[in-house]
């Protein structure tokens, strides 16, 4: 006991600093403040309790063992058969009694993917909420647009290290052999808010808790005083929407799972990914933090909504007050606020902004003509684009380069502007989805220029 006090005393040293650090330092470029984000998933086993085991950095998710009198239980599963027999065995190093329980906190493929492996022959009770289901790259194989944003988003198909330096949170590098195919049915579902029960001697309570996903549960053990979020928090600014295409994900509900966990007397937070929090002042106030950022850009865009502003302009006026843009676990490594801002437009009234101009666009080729014929023709907007590039203004030259291969007199001088303008706003981002994403898409279009 004595051990394991001062174990504890320095993982909180460990975990509690970073939990308390800010984004003060602004000598680093975006590019470098995500490489530093990676820090978060360095692969390593965390011992957070005298019987709780968490594997970080083994995938892009988080898997945990939980230490019983004859068996242990597995909180998520990692997404590969792969990753997943890596920390099998590394557990099992640790404890090698038999798998008595597997508990997915939700149905994300990454989470749920190497489930067969850390069951074995066990044969082991499987406990998910009633509403479960697998969500992710594999759910994709029937609607390949989704499939395809997804791997962008990802970065699938760039250099890793040189182009695909982090997932925001998760390691860009990960082994992916047998991604999705481990994934086990759930043996036991409930659809009351709260499930609690004893496995090999461990006191569980099971509580729904709908955020990123709807079928999200959060794992309490009273007893260690450990709460494990799954994907309602991780160390970044929530992926309140995800650029590879999601259904409108409630962010209200988000935020009051987040509440109902802020009141338990947690002295430790395992996150479905990045690297767990310590210190009971240190996981109430991340609580916190994480479910108010998540209400103010909700409230701050309906505000904006009812006063009558668009998207396009609420992304620009919506921004999260210092107090909170500064915590280290609030940065947009992952989640971005002007696409959460987006989502939440889109949740309450759709695609339609309001305004009536928008009702009756033209064809993209016919604006494309109109707004040639604006600049001097299309040598004239050639011009303009190079301009914009020569200026940093990336995000003009992509307009303008979309323009002009839409109308395909300059289509590859365009296009050759387009991959350049990605290129650079890539390298201008801390966010790891826009990133991959606009690397991926300046490798498509350079294949096929």
């Amino acid at each position: 006991m004595k051990a394991w006090k001062l174990c504890k005393s320095i993982l909180t040293a460990v975990f509690l600093l970073p939990a308390l650090a800010t984004l003060a330092d602004t000598e680093l470029s975006p590019k470098e403040r995500l490489q530093a984000q990676n820090a978060e998933f360095e692969k390593h086993i965390a011992q957070v309790a005298n019987n709780v085991y968490v594997g970080v950095g083994y995938a892009g998710s988080n898997a945990s063992m939980i230490v019983g009198d004859d068996g242990v239980i597995i909180v998520d599963t990692l997404p590969a058969l792969a990753s997943a027999e890596i920390l099998a065995a590394d557990f099992k190093k640790i404890s090698d009694k038999p798998v008595k329980a597997i508990i997915y906190t939700h149905g994300h493929i990454d989470d749920v993917g190497g489930a067969r492996m850390f069951a074995g022959d066990d044969r082991p009770a499987i406990y998910a909420r009633g509403n479960f289901s697998v969500k992710g790259v594999d759910a994709n194989k029937d609607n390949p647009m989704l499939a395809k944003r997804a791997a962008w988003q990802l970065g699938r198909t760039l250099a890793p290290h040189s182009e695909r330096i982090s997932l925001g949170v998760g390691p860009a590098v990960q082994p992916m052999q047998g991604f999705g195919q481990g994934a086990l049915d759930p043996t036991m579902q409930f659809d009351d808010d709260t499930l609690r029960i004893n496995i090999a001697g461990i006191q569980i309570e099971l509580v729904s808790a709908p955020g990123e996903t709807d079928d999200q549960l959060f794992v309490w053990l009273p007893n260690e005083k450990v709460l494990f979020t799954g994907d309602n928090f991780y160390r970044s600014f929530p992926n309140l929407y995800a650029i590879r295409g999601t259904p409108y994900r409630d962010v209200q509900m988000w935020a009051n799972s987040l509440d109902m966990m802020s009141t338990l007397p947690a002295d430790v937070l395992v996150p479905g990914h990045t690297r767990p929090i310590t210190g009971k002042q240190s996981v109430h106030q991340a609580l916190i933090d994480y479910r108010d950022a998540i209400r103010f850009v909700h409230d701050e865009t309906l505000a904006g909504m009812n006063r009558g502003l668009t998207p396009d302009e609420l992304v620009f006026t919506v921004k999260l007050p210092p107090h909170l843009a500064t915590r280290s676990y609030l940065g947009e490594f992952y989640g971005r606020v002007d696409t959460a801002v987006r989502a939440v437009f889109n949740g309450y009234v759709g695609w339609f902004d309001g305004n009536a101009t928008h009702l009756s666009n033209l064809a993209p080729k016919d604006e494309a003509v109109q707004i040639a014929a604006l600049a001097g023709g299309e040598q004239a907007l050639l011009t303009a684009l190079s301009a914009a590039q020569a200026e940093g203004n990336h995000s003009w030259a992509l307009r303008l380069a979309d323009y002009l291969i839409e109308l395909g007199t300059h289509q590859a001088e365009a296009t050759r502007a387009k991959i350049q303008s990605l290129r650079a706003l890539a390298e201008n981002t801390e966010n790891a989805p826009t990133r991959n994403y606009y690397l991926s898409v300046a490798h498509a279009l350079k294949d096929t220029n």
